[in-house]
């Protein structure tokens, strides 16, 4: 397998029957989820649109750790948020920035 880091994007909406209480429910797991990620001398930038319901995360790695990332998110959010990932061509801004 390719151990190339890559740029990646996890984009994320509020599904429409989820409730307060579910997003109350998902959000300090998430924090752990990205703060074991950056505990490990890893990036990721994220932040919400302006929409109120539509966010996004920018980070690099391997092709497995972010199926890894990716099957952890996933199994926090399944059901509460809509969720998709893709490997993104851009520059590998994140690897300069932490240099």
């Amino acid at each position: 397998m390719n151990q190339e880091t890559k740029p990646w994007v996890l984009v994320s909406s509020i599904q429409k029957e989820t409730k307060p209480v579910d997003l109350e429910m998902i959000t300090s797991q998430i924090s752990t989820l990205v703060d074991e990620w950056q505990s490990h001398g890893k990036i990721m930038w994220s932040g919400a649109f302006d929409n109120q319901v539509s966010s996004m995360a920018v980070f690099e790695a391997t092709e497995q750790e972010a199926k890894e990332f990716f099957k952890k998110y996933e199994k926090i959010c399944s059901g509460i948020l809509t969720y998709e990932m893709y490997q993104w061509d851009a520059m590998p801004i994140l690897s300069i920035l932490s240099n």
